[in-house]
């Protein structure tokens, strides 16, 4: 494990685009539960029923919607960044980030430090809501308090037209400029680092692929096996958050930093 990581921090230093992609493990190693394992929201909830067409289609579902939407926001407002986001912000500081392409909702990049230009969003993200007629943007909270008193489905202050948290469900178009942003900066990278996903979600796990016959390094950090192990240049499977950091510890010393 020393020695992938030392062969990391080394391929890190050298790159002169680095692009990493980020999912759910890194989610939970923050406390936010994985919603598809045992005992997470899809075991209480029937994730046909949260498709997009539904929501626009009926009251009801939208009232189920956010009563689920609901119950997912407190453990993602709660969460704070674990050592890996704060790595990934520490390579964006060192000038080693060409991009963040997320699968996450959670927002904990930019809670960790990252600048907003630096991090494509592919699943949207649920810190917002924004109204899918006149697309106002709201904070969450403000929502949330709504329907703490009582309203089941908010609507725009604005317009009347639904509200929706700015996440992509299922169903719905994959937002079009962060997902041709995201195919591009992996076709023109020379280090391509996958931390915390199983790389089964698509359209977003082909874009290692993208990377990798575009001439980049393929690094996979995950605590389980994903479908493109073989493929890549290294794999360490082991938690994000201390693989991270103990990769960026070599990259100091090799930049010469103190911590």
């Amino acid at each position: 494990m020393e020695d992938k990581s030392k062969q990391v921090a080394q391929w890190i230093v050298n790159a002169k685009k680095m692009v990493i992609f980020t999912g759910a493990g890194l989610s939970t190693e923050s406390g936010i539960p994985d919603f598809r394992s045992p005992g997470g929201v899809w075991d209480k909830y029937n994730p046909e029923d949260f498709y997009f067409q539904n929501f626009i289609a009926s009251e009801a579902s939208r009232e189920k919607y956010w009563q689920m939407a609901t119950e997912m926001w407190e453990p993602i407002k709660k969460a704070q960044p674990n050592s890996a986001h704060l790595a990934i912000s520490e390579l964006e500081k060192l000038g080693k980030l060409d991009c963040v392409i997320t699968q996450n909702i959670d927002g904990l990049h930019f809670k960790a430090g990252n600048s907003e230009a630096r991090v494509l969003q592919l699943h949207g993200t649920a810190i917002f809501v924004s109204c899918l007629s006149c697309k106002k943007r709201y904070d969450r909270d403000e929502i949330q308090e709504r329907i703490k008193k009582g309203q089941k489905a908010p609507r725009c202050d604005d317009c009347g037209g639904l509200l929706k948290p700015a996440t992509i469900s299922f169903g719905q178009s994959m937002p079009e400029e962060e997902t041709q942003e995201a195919y591009h900066r992996s076709s023109t990278c020379d280090l391509f680092i996958v931390i915390g996903s199983s790389l089964v979600v698509q359209p977003a796990a082909s874009m290692p692929l993208v990377a990798k016959r575009n001439g980049a390094k393929l690094v996979i950090i995950n605590r389980d096996a994903t479908p493109y192990d073989d493929t890549a240049d290294l794999v360490i499977h082991g938690q994000a958050g201390p693989t991270m950091a103990g990769i960026l510890e070599h990259i100091k010393q090799r930049l010469g930093i103190g911590n």
